[in-house]
C-alpha cells in the first residue's frame, strides 16, 4: 500500500463559533491528492494505483461518494 498514513485521511475540526461550509472535492485530502497528482505526472497513472486508491479512500471517509 501507500506511505500515506490514515491520519491524512481525517479532516480538521471546525472551529466552536465559526459556521461549517461544506467541503468542496477539490479542497478535500490535500495531502493524499498532492502524492498521487506528483506520482501520476512523474510515473503514470498505471504506476500509480495505490496512491489513487489511498486517495479515493480518504474522498470516501469524508463523505464523498466515488
Amino acid at each position: 500500500m501507500s506511505s500515506i498514513s490514515a491520519a491524512s485521511c481525517e479532516s480538521t475540526p471546525a472551529i466552536d463559533g465559526a459556521e461549517k461550509k461544506p467541503l468542496k472535492a477539490c479542497c478535500a485530502c490535500p495531502e493524499t491528492k498532492k502524492v498521487r497528482d506528483a506520482c501520476i505526472i512523474e510515473k503514470g497513472e498505471e504506476s500509480c494505483t495505490g496512491l489513487i486508491e489511498a486517495h479515493k479512500e480518504c474522498m470516501r471517509a469524508l463523505g464523498f461518494k466515488i
